[in-house]
């Protein structure tokens, strides 16, 4: 119970320190302690491409919209679903792997959403900041291309990571744990219900910032309307989906 207020205090790390790099070798001790995080079957499904010179983050930025922390980080890590290694063992043994269908696919997403997050989760234990970029699902192609990634591996997640520039920021809000929990059975929610989860949220003043910036009627349509439409929404579906079947899955 020793560190539930350090979780309490975690938060997403945007701005980089110049001068304070992560070495090669504290990279590779806190990526190998990751791999030991759950995985299915004990397959690993997953591998992690490192870029970190300056050449190739600027490659990389346009398929994440050119955000700061791309180029600003220390290191740049794109972790990848990746059947492929393991199908290439089969192969080599002479059995015959089945993996390229959706099923398999989620597993490999799964497996490879836990090891970015057990990294996550070291590396802030040990001083060092990230940021996930929900931008990597956006232009998995382009990133494929660039990184030269062949079938059975698709990138589905993005971090920039280092230690901070300054000191890291306050955390994001959260809902109230009531918002979260269900007990014995799924409680769907009521009207009231949602008033009183989302109260807090919709009080904060950069939240009502937000809303009068964007002269939109409610915080809610901050999230329908301009930062997730439904055109951005069913865009993605299409395109990484096409991808997905292109990698063969």
């Amino acid at each position: 119970m020793e560190y539930l207020e350090f979780f309490r205090q975690r938060a997403t790390l945007r701005s980089f320190s110049s001068t304070r790099h992560i070495s090669d070798e504290q990279l590779n001790q806190l990526l190998a302690a990751a791999s030991h995080a759950p995985t299915t079957g004990n397959m690993q499904l997953y591998s992690v491409v490192v870029t970190r010179s300056a050449e190739g983050k600027k490659r990389l930025a346009p398929c994440h919209f050119n955000q700061a922390s791309v180029e600003g980080c220390d290191a740049l890590l794109t972790f990848c679903a990746d059947f492929r290694r393991f199908e290439a063992w089969c192969e080599a043994r002479g059995a015959r792997p089945g993996y390229d269908n959706f099923h398999s696919f989620v597993t490999a997403l799964i497996d490879t959403t836990i090891f970015a997050q057990q990294f996550v989760t070291l590396a802030e234990l040990n001083g060092i900041g990230s940021c996930y970029l929900g931008t990597a699902t956006y232009s998995a192609e382009s990133i494929a291309e660039i990184l030269e990634l062949p079938k059975r591996i698709v990138p589905v997640i993005t971090l920039a990571a280092g230690y901070p520039a300054d000191e890291f920021p306050k955390p994001s809000d959260r809902l109230p744990i009531e918002g979260i929990i269900h007990h014995e059975r799924y409680s769907d929610y009521t009207r009231d219900d949602i008033d009183r989860i989302y109260a807090a949220k919709e009080s904060l003043p950069e939240n009502a910032g937000f809303v009068a910036e964007n002269q939109t009627p409610s915080l809610a349509h901050i999230f329908t309307d301009i930062r997730y439409p439904r055109s951005l929404n069913e865009e993605i579906s299409r395109t990484f989906g096409d991808f997905i079947k292109k990698q063969g899955y």
